[in-house]
């Protein structure tokens, strides 16, 4: 991996739709060296999936997101890796992190409503052997995901009147 390499992610991460051609453009090499560059970078897993930021709100659709952290307990044969991928199976999880401080896990979720979260801790997530607390946090609004701005900013600047 160079720094060609780092500049097409970048790119791609920014616009996942940026042309081949584009690319090339931006980065200053020729378009059969960025196909196959991207193309090794995904066979290499390094490139993941393309994705479609949706704000859902202005499409109409209502969901409910949480964050949910986690204490956890380890045993000999198991450790954060194993509860993680167990829990990354659960279609319901969107995102699972190992983090620092008083929890161990943090999962963000999304779900119909409220209940359906609330199903989701209690019986699959409380209920895992190693689990041994959670703490819920429900999302009331999003500003910034993904480095993607989601309000807009009223102008509130009084229109000038002339004669």
């Amino acid at each position: 991996m160079d720094s060609k390499d780092i500049e097409i992610l970048n790119i791609l991460q920014d616009d996942a739709r940026s042309s081949f051609e584009d690319i090339a453009n931006m980065v200053d090499l020729d378009l059969e060296d960025v196909e196959s560059r991207i193309s090794r970078l995904e066979e290499e897993g390094v490139i993941k999936k393309y994705m479609t930021l949706v704000d859902w709100d202005l499409v109409g659709e209502e969901y409910v997101y949480a964050v949910i952290e986690l204490n956890v307990e380890l045993s000999r044969e198991s450790g954060y890796d194993d509860i993680a991928e167990r829990i990354a199976r659960f279609p319901e999880v969107e995102t699972i992190r190992l983090i620092s401080g008083e929890n161990d896990l943090q999962i963000l979720v999304r779900e119909r409503s409220m209940k359906m979260v609330s199903s989701f801790v209690s019986e699959k997530i409380s209920t895992l052997e190693s689990v041994r607390d959670t703490v819920t946090h429900f999302v009331l609004k999003t500003y910034k995901e993904d480095g993607e701005v989601f309000f807009v900013k009223e102008d509130n600047k009084r229109l000038s009147i002339s004669p």
